[in-house]
């Protein structure tokens, strides 16, 4: 069963960045689109970038790496080389907490 575990502060991430948090032994990139949190598996598809170190454009994150790009609100894959999606998980602010469902 699922848990939301609190991994940041509110103040910890500005808007436009990302971050990579650990909730459960899982490596989560954590990102913040105009006071809105997205969390999806930090490790690219294509070759194991850190996803949380990419270019974030809106709701897009562009691999370090290679460039693959996903979606951080589904984890879907919007460019190559990457061919499949990374896991995306829920995300909840509670007071100045941000936590993650894993």
């Amino acid at each position: 069963m699922a848990d939301f575990v609190r991994v940041a502060k509110t103040s910890e991430l500005e808007p436009g960045q990302g971050r990579l948090v650990e909730a459960k032994g899982k490596q989560i990139a954590l990102f913040n689109v105009d006071g809105k949190f997205f969390a999806v598996d930090n490790t690219c598809t294509h070759r194991g970038g850190p996803l949380a170190e990419g270019e974030l454009s809106g709701h897009q994150v562009t691999c370090p790496y290679h460039g693959a790009t996903f979606d951080i609100r589904t984890g879907e894959v919007l460019g190559p080389p990457a061919q499949r999606a990374v896991a995306c998980y829920g995300v909840r602010v509670t007071g100045a907490d941000i936590e993650v469902e894993v």
